[in-house]
């Protein structure tokens, strides 16, 4: 069953990273390198999240605010363990 991951995008950043939480409710910060030009971000925020959470890029897909800071996304995997994951990078920036 999929895993709707809420997120915040910081796009234009020094350094690609995924930590830390923000907002109410709670959505997992990941800062990207890549402008929020074409698209380029959202490439970057998909490989970001597939190498933090160990997946595959292609296991996640944007559902909401593709050209927006604050995102949607289906996450294919196991739910118990993307939690436990999720849980893990809001608690301390990676």
């Amino acid at each position: 069953m999929p895993f709707l991951l809420e997120i915040r995008v910081r796009p234009n950043t020094s350094r690609n990273k995924v930590g830390g939480s923000v907002g109410e409710p709670p959505r997992l910060i990941v800062a990207v390198q890549a402008p929020a030009v074409d698209g380029k971000a959202n490439q970057a925020v998909i490989k970001e999240l597939a190498s933090a959470f160990d997946l595959r890029a292609r296991d996640f897909t944007i559902v909401y605010g593709e050209l927006g800071r604050d995102k949607r996304l289906l996450v294919e995997g196991d739910e118990k363990t993307l939690q436990a994951k999720l849980e893990e990078l809001m608690g301390e920036p990676k």
